[in-house]
């Protein structure tokens, strides 16, 4: 017999041993569920001049990264060495001198017009809605308050910067 021959008579074989066939779907999920990063940098200001006692103006950033469409909101904790009376929704700020007790008392901003200071409740703080999931810097403006007499020296805080989502 010829192996041509052999070979499509098995696959006859084969295919009318199919009785049937049956279907189901199949169904798949999944959930994108919200997921936040956030690194703080460093709002370093311009030199202070206690003779001229003007005001001094600065600006950081936040590299915040979401879930896109996640709804969040950002605070900013009152810092280390916050002054009487300081609270999560007027925070008092102030900056230390290192190896001393002096301060120097400076607020934080939502706005670039510094106008609506940044607290640390979901009402004082700045809800933030991503378009992506790509990292995104939020601006965070500070100002030292004019007619302070302090010493020379380097003055520091620590404020805690958080994201709820």
């Amino acid at each position: 017999m010829n192996k041509a021959w052999m070979v499509v008579g098995l696959l006859g074989i084969a295919q009318s041993g199919i009785a049937g066939t049956a279907t189901s779907n199949m169904g798949v999920t999944a959930t994108v569920v919200a997921s936040c990063t956030i690194s703080a940098g460093t709002l370093a200001f311009p030199n202070y001049d206690t003779v001229v006692g003007a005001q001094v103006d600065g600006a950081g950033v936040l590299s915040v990264a979401c879930s896109k469409g996640a709804t969040t909101s950002i605070t900013l904790g009152q810092g280390a060495n916050a002054n009487t009376g300081s609270t999560d929704t007027l925070p008092l700020r102030r900056m230390k001198k290192v190896a001393s007790t002096e301060l120097l008392t400076y607020t934080l901003y939502q706005d670039a017009t510094r106008l609506v200071i940044w607290g640390n409740t979901s009402l004082t703080g700045v809800v933030y809605t991503p378009a992506s999931s790509a990292a995104t810097n939020v601006n965070v403006y500070g100002r030292i308050t004019a007619g302070q007499d302090q010493p020379t020296g380097s003055y520091s805080d620590t404020v805690l910067a958080t994201i709820s989502f």
